[in-house]
Order: structure tokens, then C-alpha cells, then sequence
């Protein structure tokens, strides 16, 4: 019978029965049995053999996954904000007398421009007002002054000797001080003439009046800054109320400057929390000695509230979350295998683990997404 002589020869070839068994077929489809059910017989078989091949294949899959051995590292758990830098120290210089203008001239002789850095004793700008300066009469009340001291000097000497009475020393005392008060009162209205900056900064705004207009008083004429040191006004969640306290730090970022970074410290922080935003003010304070913020800068700002230089921290971005529990996976003999982690501090970016991972366990950090427990995998870099 076929079926027979297929099973004896069959012992031919142990190791692929199923490529055998085709083969047999078509080497007796001479016979005249076999034409009737050779075609039938031979799909058969040869759809049997596909099937088995595939699940081979399907088998011996391996997913490629990047890896990341644990090990201790320090993590920061802070706060998030953001807010709009602003220079410690700024004024605007308006004006407080009339007269015809005249830009004074940096250090190097050139009037002055925007982004000039001045002192104290710079003028920014003249006004040139004839008038003014004859009323005030600034050389008379110098003379005026010298003359009274001379005088009050003079009857306090003889006052000592007896030559004069207690009320004419009085009165040359008088006159000595009211001539005082006169030069020091005409000094400060010319001083009006002149516009200078209460301290040390960079001139950021410098309108444009034409040499020798005549400016009215309270004009707006210069904007100067100091943001050696800025400030920023922010706003925290308000569970964090007992969290945030004055003198913790802040670490400070621009978003156009990312390799740069500011550190500061809250200087303030309000009691009340806002009824409508849910949350409190806080104020920073950060040194900016090289110039590199800016004022108007929009500033992300992280506040410290936690850390640890010694524990295992994994990227935040490859946990999953399953029935309301952590999970990760680590390669452990060739397959992924799923762990229940327990959290602590934690950041945007990073989490510490607690519990749940061990030193040098093999972390899954890239292709966890197909995973499932015990899936084989291939570790590439």
C-alpha cells in the first residue's frame, strides 16, 4: 500500500519527516493509485510544512532593545515656574527743569548711545538754559557764604575774649547758615540742568530730541538699568506652601540659552494664596555678574526642594503604568523580564527607585514599548 511504503521509508530521514514525506509522494505519483490522490495528498502535506516553518520563524524572534545598568546617582526633586526677569535696580530720568538740549559725551568722545555703560558722575544730558543759571546766581552765593563764615569765625573769636555779646555771636551764626542754605539750594537747581543716574548701569532707552531743542520740563530722557543682579516674581501651586521657603535656591533657565544657568535664592514668599489661581507669589534673587540674562527675559526657574547624592534613578519617560501599579523591564538571560517598582523623589525627567531594582540590573530603556514579560530580546547599542 502507499501509505505503508510511505511510512517505512520514512525512517530515511528523521530530522525534516514532513520535506521527506513530499518528496516520497512525488516519486511514487507514477503509480496509478497515486495520480488519483497524489494532488490532493500533496498540498495537503506541503501546507502542513509552510505552517511548521512559519512557527519556527515566529519563535525565534527577538526584539532589540538598548539598555542601561543601574547604578547610584544623585537626583533633585524641584518645583517648576516661570517668570519675567527684571533688573534690581532701574530708572527713568525725566527732566525736572526747561532748556535747550545738548547729549553729553561718553568716555571716549562720541555722544552717548543705547548700551552705553555710565557711573554716577557721568551726564547723559544738558540743558542749556542762560536764565536760569543768572538767577540762581551761583558765583553771589558762593561770596555771600565765604563772607558770612569769615564773619561768624571772627565774632566767635572775640565772643571767647569778651569784645562781643552771646546775640550778636548769634546772629553772625545765623547769617553764616542761611548763606549756606542759599549756595547748597542753588547748587541743586543748576544740578536740574544736568541729568546724570543714581548709580552705575547701561543706558537701555535714549529718546531722540535734536541738539538745541528746547525741552519742557518732566520730559522723559533716558532709561538706565543695573542687572548685575535681577529679580524674578513667580508663582507656586499651592500645595507647596510649606515647601517653598525663603533662602532656598533656585536654578535658572533661559529657554534661548539653554547652556547657561543662573543660581539664586527666594528672597520672599507670601502667606496668602490666591483664591482664584490656586496658588502664592514668591520673589528670586539672582546674581547675573557676567550681563547674560536680560531684563524682559521669559526665565524657567527650578526650586530645590529635595535631593539625594546616593540612589537608583531611572528616566521617568519608561515607566508603565498597569492596574495601578510601576512597572519596567530588565534583560535577565536573554528575555525581558517585568518589574513592580515603588518610587520616591522624583523630577521631570528622572525618578528615584526605592524598591524593585537592584545595582547592575540590566534596565530597559529603549524598544520597551512591544514588550511583555519573558519576550526574548537582543541587546544592541
Amino acid at each position: 500500500m502507499l501509505f505503508q511504503r510511505i511510512h517505512l521509508n520514512d525512517r530515511y530521514d528523521d530530522k525534516r519527516p514532513y520535506e521527506t514525506l513530499v518528496m516520497k509522494v512525488c516519486e511514487l505519483g507514477k503509480e496509478p493509485i497515486v495520480k488519483r490522490i497524489y494532488p490532493a495528498l500533496f498540498f495537503a502535506l506541503v501546507l502542513i510544512s509552510c505552517n511548521r516553518q512559519e512557527s519556527n520563524i515566529e519563535t525565534s524572534i527577538e526584539v532589540p532593545v538598548s539598555i542601561e545598568e543601574i547604578k547610584y546617582q544623585s537626583i533633585e526633586e524641584f518645583v517648576e515656574t516661570t517668570g519675567t526677569a527684571r533688573a534690581l535696580k532701574e530708572v527713568e530720568l525725566s527732566v525736572q527743569s526747561e532748556g535747550f538740549y545738548r547729549l553729553g559725551t561718553h568716555k571716549s568722545g562720541r555722544p552717548f548711545k543705547l548700551g552705553d555703560m555710565i557711573d554716577t558722575s557721568d551726564v547723559i544730558v544738558y540743558l542749556d538754559n542762560a536764565e536760569v543759571v543768572n538767577q540762581i546766581k551761583i558765583e553771589s552765593q558762593k561770596l555771600n557764604l565765604d563772607i558770612s563764615k569769615s564773619e561768624f569765625e571772627k565774632q566767635k573769636a572775640l565772643y571767647d575774649k569778651g569784645g562781643v555779646t552771646l546775640r550778636e555771636l548769634k546772629n553772625a551764626e545765623q547769617a553764616f547758615i542761611d548763606a549756606r542754605y542759599n549756595y547748597d539750594n542753588a547748587k541743586l537747581q543748576l544740578a536740574k540742568l544736568k541729568v546724570k543716574a543714581p548709580f552705575s548701569g547701561v543706558i537701555v532707552d535714549l529718546p531722540y530730541f535734536t541738539e538745541n531743542t528746547r525741552v519742557a520740563a518732566n520730559s522723559l530722557i533716558a532709561k538706565v538699568m543695573n542687572y548685575q543682579k535681577i529679580y524674578i516674581e513667580v508663582s507656586f501651586p499651592a500645595k507647596y506652601l510649606g515647601a517653598i521657603q525663603v533662602g532656598q535656591s533656585m536654578r535658572a533657565l533661559n529657554y534661548t540659552m539653554p547652556e547657561d544657568t543662573l543660581w539664586g535664592k527666594i528672597t520672599q514668599v507670601s502667606p496668602a494664596i490666591d483664591s482664584e489661581t490656586r496658588s502664592f507669589k514668591s520673589s528670586v534673587e539672582l546674581d547675573n555678574m557676567q550681563w547674560k540674562f536680560r531684563p524682559g527675559m521669559f526665565i524657567k526657574g527650578e526650586t530645590i526642594v529635595a535631593r539625594k547624592d546616593s540612589a537608583i534613578v531611572i528616566p521617568k519617560d519608561i515607566i508603565r503604568q498597569v492596574e495601578g501599579t510601576k512597572r519596567v523591564f530588565v534583560v535577565d538571560r536573554g528575555a525581558a523580564q517585568e518589574r513592580r517598582i515603588e518610587t520616591g523623589l522624583q523630577n521631570p525627567a528622572r525618578v528615584e527607585v526605592v524598591r524593585g531594582l537592584s545595582l547592575s540590573d540590566r534596565l530597559v530603556i529603549k524598544g520597551y514599548e512591544t514588550l511583555a514579560n519573558q519576550t526574548r530580546v537582543k541587546i544592541v547599542r
